[in-house]
Order: C-alpha cells, then sequence, then structure tokens
C-alpha cells in the first residue's frame, strides 16, 4: 500500500458496479458460484420474499443485501476465499470495460493513488481491487462467520456518504486533503447518482453510462463522460443479464471473438 499524497500526485477513485465493468458484481459473483456448485441455485428460494419486500420499499437495500448472500450458506472460509481470487481472475478481469481499465492505467501511471471504492461485500471486493492493480479497496465489510451464516452481519452499508467517511479512516492521505487538492490532483468514476459525494469529492469526475438525469448534470458541471461498449442494449437488457447471472446462467467471461 502506498503513503499519503506527498509521495504520489493526487488520488483516483472508481466505483466498480456499471463503472468499471458492465455488470452488477454482486449477481456476476453468485453467477460464478453457482457454476461451481449448482445446488445453492435453491438457496434463492428464501430470497424471493425478501426481493419482494425490497421492491415494495418495505426492508432497506442493507437488509435485502445480506439476505441475498444467503445463497453462500455454510459454505467454508476458506472455499469462499478460493471462490472470490478465482472470479476476480477469471471472471471480473475479462469483463471489465478496457476504456476504463485504461483509466486506471493511466492515472497510474501520471503517480496517482489509485482507490477501489465499492458498496460490494469486502469478501471478494479485496481479490478485485487486487487483480486490477489498486492501491487500497474500500468496501462493504461483512462479518464472516466459518462457515457462514445464513444471513452474515453488515453493519454498514458502504454506499453515499459512507464511501467518503470510508476512505477517511481507511487510505492515507485522503482526511488531510484539501479542496484545492482535490480540485487540482483528484478524479472520481462511477456512473450512479448514489454515487454524488464521492464525485463532488474527487473534484475532477467522470461519468459512465449515466442515467440521462445524471448526464445532464455532468454536463451542466462540465464532467467528462465515456461510454464503453456494453454486452446489452438497454436497461431491460442489463436487468435480463440479472436474472441469469443469479440462476448461474450466464457466460462466466465474454465470449472471444
Amino acid at each position: 500500500m502506498v503513503g499519503a499524497m506527498s509521495s504520489k500526485r493526487g488520488y483516483a477513485f472508481f466505483d466498480l458496479d456499471h463503472t468499471l465493468l458492465p455488470h452488477d458484481t454482486q449477481a456476476l459473483f453468485c453467477n460464478y458460484v453457482l457454476q461451481q456448485e449448482r445446488w445453492r441455485t435453491l438457496l434463492h428460494v428464501m430470497f424471493v420474499p425478501f426481493a419482494l419486500l425490497k421492491a415494495l420499499r418495505l426492508v432497506s437495500t442493507l437488509r435485502a443485501k445480506r439476505a441475498f448472500m444467503g445463497y453462500l450458506w455454510r459454505m467454508p472460509h476458506r472455499k469462499l476465499q478460493r471462490y472470490a481470487a478465482e472470479f476476480a481472475q477469471h471472471s471480473v478481469l475479462p469483463w471489465t470495460y478496457a476504456d476504463v481499465l485504461s483509466e486506471v492505467e493511466r492515472h497510474r501511471n501520471e503517480g496517482r493513488v489509485l482507490v477501489l471504492n465499492t458498496a460490494s461485500p469486502d469478501f471478494y471486493a479485496r481479490d478485485i481491487a487486487e487483480i486490477l492493480g489498486f492501491d487500497h479497496c474500500v468496501a462493504t465489510k461483512a462479518r464472516l462467520t466459518d462457515p457462514l451464516s445464513w444471513h452474515p452481519a453488515i453493519p454498514v452499508n458502504n454506499k453515499h456518504d459512507e464511501k467518503i467517511e470510508a476512505m477517511r479512516a481507511e487510505v492515507p492521505g485522503v482526511a488531510t486533503l484539501t479542496a484545492d487538492e482535490r480540485n487540482d490532483h483528484c478524479y472520481a468514476y462511477s456512473d450512479s447518482a448514489a454515487d454524488l459525494p464521492l464525485l463532488e469529492f474527487g473534484g475532477n469526475a467522470v461519468l459512465v453510462h449515466p442515467a440521462p438525469h445524471l448526464a445532464t448534470l455532468g454536463i451542466r458541471r462540465e464532467w467528462g463522460l465515456m461510454h464503453p461498449p456494453r454486452p446489452y442494449f438497454s436497461r431491460v437488457g442489463d436487468m435480463l443479464s440479472v436474472v441469469r447471472q443469479i440462476l448461474g446462467l450466464y457466460p462466466v467471461a465474454p465470449e472471444q471473438k
């Protein structure tokens, strides 16, 4: 890990889902695990009520996230670690947007500290950060038992303002950045309006496939825009991909052309 900004020229903060890659990483990891252990698909039955309640806004995103992880029930911690490392190498790396990964490389070459800041659970986000060459990983911390409990405890979802607070606590030098330093030397990448605190904190924001209202805001603020090629053509296509992923029916990696 790197030191404070005195030894580097600023920071580059990257969201993960739909920013570095075109998918929801929770669903993509589920897809990978189910292709190793098909029987775990049956465990989704217990998630269905939580999904319906989440759609009706009767349970929180954090509660639904914990319930979704039920497909990992009774998995030994050592096996989970192995799956996480394999997933980062064999699924995440091939699916990552080449154009955004080029931005990661550019910031590395220009001497910036690379920070992956994601709401995804840390037990696989750390491996993703390592395989993509990030200096730091800030993620949602799950309290895992061995073997895994039905709904692992998650004290705080790393989302919205929590992303900033976590970086200040975990990444050396971030807490002491001035507004001028952020504007002159820092960058932030995300697809989501939920990451407005991260985008504004970064000083120089770049939006990846933003929704229309966020794109309008980005144009007004003169933020960068990126539209790398995606494996689907619409929001519906993305949703259908998620359905296939949570059933373990999606390709682990893109087909070679």
